[in-house]
């Protein structure tokens, strides 16, 4: 009886320690798994919600995309938006920190030039849009259907500032080409409204210093702008601009450089009998 009732003790002990030790392992493993489900499950929840906020965010990019464009360089400490609609133009101007921008010196009359031209480089358009705002110029938007580029030319004071393209569209244009290969004039002579422009080219070399001299009749040409004339150059690309202002106070003769070869669009805007007229050329500049 006493070696039945040691047996009968020893085996109780067996079985509970075993249901113990089943308990312990076992559970702790089915726990992990369960813990290690869960986490991963929350992670990708979590990367799923990231994907759709950037999709979102970048959906609302986009759309704020087609209201506003901005033409931005990485050396220029002043970022420029067009904003354009039926009505008007509005050109907004603000430093990196999204502060606008208000002090600007007046260059050759005005605080501000908006330059416009087509995709094309066709069309052309020197305006003076009014301020309205603090680093905020409006104009009436005039401009038919199509794919624009504006630069805006200003002096911002303790900013440093590069001219850069701002692409922009006007309605709904049926022309979907988007530029086209600029062929440099024969022959520099050009005749708008009545009035003949010859252009004088001291030197077609990248890098050499040049001067742009123009044949006109002088006698009923005045003053534009506080000059005797405004040159405006882009490349064939619409992407290099320059606005070159006389030399002296009394001729049509401008100085510049042009840094690369190739072929550029010239616009030459003289006043005479006092109505503003721009003569285009195109030149060509080799190595």
């Amino acid at each position: 009886m006493r070696k039945w009732a040691l047996a009968g003790i020893l085996y109780v002990t067996i079985v509970i320690f075993g249901f113990q030790a089943y308990d312990k392992w076992i559970g702790e493993d089915q726990t992990t798994a369960a813990h290690g489900h869960g986490e991963k499950m929350e992670m990708g929840e979590n990367k799923s919600n990231q994907e759709m906020s950037r999709g979102h965010q970048e959906e609302n990019e986009s759309a704020q995309g087609h209201e506003m464009a901005s033409g931005n360089h990485e050396s220029s400490e002043v970022n420029v938006f067009v904003q354009n609609d039926k009505s008007e133009i509005k050109i907004f101007l603000k430093d990196k920190a999204s502060n606008p921008i208000d002090e600007l010196e007046v260059n050759h009359e005005k605080e501000l030039h908006l330059i416009i031209v087509d995709e094309q480089l066709e069309k052309y358009y020197h305006v003076h849009p009014e301020r309205t705002g603090k680093g905020e110029f409006t104009i009436k938007n005039n401009l038919p259907d199509g794919f624009y580029k504006a630069f805006i030319d200003i002096k911002p004071k303790d900013f440093a500032y590069v001219v850069e393209p701002v692409p922009f569209i006007v309605g709904n244009p049926t022309d979907t080409s988007h530029g086209h290969e600029l062929i440099p004039d024969k022959q520099f002579i050009k005749t708008v409204d009545g009035e003949t422009v010859t252009l004088n080219v001291s030197s077609f070399k990248a890098g050499e210093p040049v001067t742009l001299s123009f044949d006109l009749d002088q006698t009923n040409l005045t003053p534009y702008l506080g000059a005797m004339g405004h040159v405006v150059v882009l490349d064939e690309f619409g992407k290099k601009f320059l606005h070159v202002h006389p030399s002296n106070d009394q001729e049509p003769i401008f100085e510049t450089t042009f840094d690369k070869p190739g072929i550029y669009k010239i616009w030459a805007e003289f006043k005479q009998n006092e109505t503003v007229r721009a003569f285009p050329f195109v030149i060509e500049i080799t190595e």
